[in-house]
C-alpha cells in the first residue's frame, strides 16, 4: 500500500488548514522546519505540487485542497476508530445503556445492591436516548422506553409506567391543590406528555393549555419541581422515591397510563453473556420490589 507516513499527512493537513507553517508546528507541537521537511518529504512521495511558494509563505494548490479534504477525512475517521477501541469494555466491565431520566430516578438509586451483590463487575452507566446506539457502540444491557418493536434487539418487558401529578410540599406556600379543577388551573411546568389522557381519568373535560415553562427533558422538569416553580404531570418510575423520602408529595389519586413501558434490551449476542444474565436477574428483583412498592402505597393513600 502506496501510504505516505503518517507523520507527513498530520503537518499537511495542519498547514492546509491554518493556511500557516508556523501556525501548524504550534499545534502540533514541533519546529517549524520540521513541518517544511515533512511538506517536502510527502510532495516526493506523490509527485504533485500541494502548496505554491509566494515569498516566504505558501498557499494550498487546487490539487493540494482537494488532497487535504480527503486526508483531514481519513484522519478523523482514525480518531474515531482510536476512540472506539479505548472505549470497549474491559473484562470486568458491564456497560449499561440508560436513558438520563430513568436513569437518575430510578436505576442509580437501587443500582448499589447490584455493586455489593457483584463487587467483582464494574458498571459503566453510559446515557443515552437513541435505540440505534446500542447497535453500534459496545453495550452490554440498555433500558429503553417505547413499544418493544426494535428490530436485531432482544428486549424483555420490565413494566409499565403511569402519569401522577406532583409538587414540592412547599408550593404555593403549602397550600397545594388538590382536585382536579384546582390542579389544572395551578402553575404547571410541562413535560412533551400530553395532559389528556390524565384529565379524562380525573372526569375533566377540558383541554390544558400549554404555556409557561416546558421542557423535553424530564430531569428539568424534575428539578423546576423541587424548586417549587410548579406541578407537573409525569412519569411514577422517576417521582416514587421522591415521594416516598417526602420530597415530592402526589397531588391526588387520579393517574393515567402512560403509553410506553420499559424494556430490558439486549444489543447481541458477542457480549460476554454471565454478567448480562446476573444484571437482568437483579434487574427484574428490583422490578418486583419497586411494583410491591407502587402497590403498598397505593393501598395506603387509598
Amino acid at each position: 500500500m502506496n501510504i505516505p507516513p503518517l507523520s507527513c499527512l498530520r503537518s499537511f493537513e495542519a498547514v492546509a488548514r491554518l493556511g500557516s507553517v508556523t501556525r501548524a508546528a504550534e499545534e502540533l507541537h514541533v519546529t517549524h522546519s520540521a513541518i517544511s521537511q515533512q511538506l517536502k518529504v510527502l510532495e516526493d512521495i506523490v509527485g504533485v505540487s500541494l502548496f505554491i511558494r509566494e515569498g516566504r509563505g505558501l498557499r494550498v494548490s487546487e490539487d493540494g485542497r482537494l488532497y487535504a479534504l480527503q486526508i483531514r477525512e481519513s484522519l478523523n475517521a482514525i480518531a474515531d476508530a482510536t476512540r472506539q477501541v479505548q472505549a470497549r469494555p474491559q473484562a470486568s466491565e458491564l456497560v449499561v445503556a440508560v436513558m438520563p431520566s430513568f436513569g437518575r430516578s430510578w436505576l442509580l438509586p437501587r443500582i448499589e445492591r447490584f455493586q455489593q451483590r457483584h463487587p467483582h463487575i464494574t458498571v459503566r452507566l453510559q446515557a443515552s436516548l437513541a435505540v440505534s446506539n446500542l447497535l453500534q457502540e459496545s453495550v452490554d444491557v440498555g433500558v429503553r422506553m417505547g413499544r418493544g418493536d426494535w428490530e436485531g434487539l432482544e428486549k424483555s418487558l420490565m413494566f409499565h409506567d403511569e402519569m401522577v401529578v406532583v409538587a414540592a410540599p412547599g408550593f404555593n406556600g403549602g397550600q397545594l391543590p388538590r382536585t382536579p379543577a384546582e390542579i389544572v388551573a395551578s402553575t404547571i411546568i410541562f413535560t412533551m406528555d400530553s395532559w389528556q389522557p390524565w384529565c379524562q381519568a380525573a372526569g375533566l373535560d377540558i383541554d390544558v393549555p400549554r404555556s409557561g415553562l416546558c421542557s423535553n427533558d424530564s430531569n428539568l422538569v424534575l428539578e423546576a419541581v423541587r424548586l417549587g416553580q410548579g406541578i407537573a404531570l409525569v412519569r411514577r418510575s422517576l417521582v416514587h422515591d421522591a415521594i416516598m423520602r417526602d420530597e415530592l408529595v402526589q397531588l391526588t389519586g387520579y393517574t393515567a397510563p402512560y403509553a410506553y413501558p420499559y424494556w430490558l434490551v439486549l444489543p447481541g449476542q458477542e457480549r460476554p453473556e454471565a454478567r448480562r444474565r446476573q444484571f437482568a436477574a437483579w434487574l427484574f428483583e428490583e422490578v418486583k420490589r419497586y411494583l410491591g412498592e407502587v402497590e403498598r402505597f397505593k393501598g395506603v393513600k387509598g
